[in-house]
């Protein structure tokens, strides 16, 4: 078989010209947030079952996800993908896969940025860098793994506005807000179907205090996000919290039964934004109602994961609104066993997983003061949780509503 390069000029092994063309549609469908990359490289592999980079691929989309089904997914496609002869990239790659099916975060962001450094228009290696800083909270990281390998890109490159928008997002998450979208609009321009890119405006609005900016563009902008987006339902997300801003709390409970309300075959995203969603309208003064019987139903299953100290405190929301005093026990249980294990989510269910879950049962028991007093230890380690700025403001909102209610205020508080 005749070596053949992708279309940044790697060297790829045990490709043929249709796999190798199934794989450049499965990346871009990846960098821009839309289609199914995963059924695109999966063709990939079928035509050419000796592809190594198809398969890294297909290992990198399933160990990048939450749920942990994709988690086992993954380590069952491991061994196929160590039997094949490799480049040196490949086996940086495969390195770096290895180290994150151990789940240790710290140590596969320090291979990939060694793979960058080596290879700083490996686009796959800076979006999976990318998405396991996200994973640990790291908005520094975010910001500078982008900046470090601009120089080394231009507009005629493929996929450089893809760069532009994880840039984008890191600088959003260190709060330069104005050039966030500015990065993010220019991967627009690049290319208008970048879900990323719109991504980004989202949370560069919000973090701007430009609610109703923020939603007459993404409403007038719909088309271009909608559809066959990873982030789809995310950015409606969005949407209802800009309508949380502006009061408009049944606007914004609107969003959930449409786009959000819960199913046990749904995606764990969906239950994620779920989940602090109806808090955030619980904490404003609306009043979710049975909807919440329904989340906790759904997060049920994964009472005792111990998969995630992210998704523990989402499912912990919902347990707690719900009032599954089972399904709270049996989250707590798994956490504090957890807790001691000395991998990524071990430290972090440590760190902040567990103590915000015995505040949010403490908050359910209308034991605010205590809730309180374990709420205020957390600002300065709970970016460790992982995800982004808004998603984590779930916890400050929760402590301003403790503080009220331990002081005798009932006035709901702004979200």
């Amino acid at each position: 078989m005749s070596a053949l390069h992708d279309q940044h000029g790697f060297r790829v092994s045990g490709a043929t010209s249709r796999a190798l063309e199934l794989y450049e549609r499965a990346l871009a469908a990846y960098r821009a947030w839309r289609g199914d990359p995963l059924s695109l490289v999966e063709a990939a592999l079928r035509e050419a079952p000796e592809f190594v980079m198809a398969h890294l691929l297909r290992l990198w989309l399933l160990s990048g996800s939450r749920d942990p089904a994709s988690g086992q997914r993954a380590i069952r496609a491991l061994e196929p993908a160590r039997a094949l002869p490799r480049n040196r990239r490949e086996a940086l790659h495969l390195a770096a896969l290895e180290v994150r099916l151990l789940g240790d975060l710290e140590a596969i962001g320090e291979r990939l940025g060694a793979l960058l450094a080596e290879h700083p228009r490996d686009l796959l290696a800076l979006q999976v860098a990318h998405g396991v800083d996200y994973f640990r909270g790291d908005a520094l990281a975010l910001r500078n793994r982008a900046l470090r390998v601009l120089p080394a890109w231009s507009a005629a490159m493929p996929g450089y506005h893809a760069v532009l928008a994880m840039l984008g997002f890191g600088l959003a998450e260190c709060g330069d807000h104005a050039r966030a979208a500015q990065s993010a609009r220019h991967a627009l321009a690049l290319e208008p179907a970048d879900a990323r890119a719109w991504h980004v405006l989202a949370h560069a609005y919000e973090h701007a205090d430009r609610a109703a900016e923020g939603e007459r563009e993404l409403e007038a902008q719909r088309a271009r996000w909608d559809g066959d987006t990873m982030v789809a339902a995310h950015l409606d997300w969005h949407l209802a919290l800009y309508r949380i801003a502006q009061g408009r709390l049944q606007d914004a409970l609107a969003v959930h039964d449409a786009r959000l309300a819960a199913t046990q075959a749904g995606p764990l995203a969906d239950r994620i934004d779920a989940a602090t969603l109806l808090w955030r309208l619980e904490l404003a003064g609306a009043a979710p109602g049975e909807r919440w019987q329904a989340l906790a139903e759904a997060w049920a299953p994964h009472a005792t994961d111990g998969y995630c100290a992210f998704n523990d405190v989402h499912a912990m929301l919902a347990f707690v609104a719900a009032g599954r005093e089972d399904c709270i026990t049996a989250l707590l249980r798994t956490q504090r066993r957890r807790a001691w294990d000395s991998d990524s989510n071990g430290r972090m269910t440590a760190d902040v997983g567990l103590p915000a879950c015995r505040a949010l049962r403490c908050y359910g028991r209308g034991e605010y003061a205590e809730a309180a007093r374990l709420l205020r230890r957390l600002p300065a380690v709970a970016r460790r949780l992982g995800g982004s700025q808004a998603q984590r403001h779930v916890l400050a909102l929760t402590l301003e509503a403790a503080e009220q209610r331990a002081a005798g205020l009932r006035t709901p508080i702004a979200a």
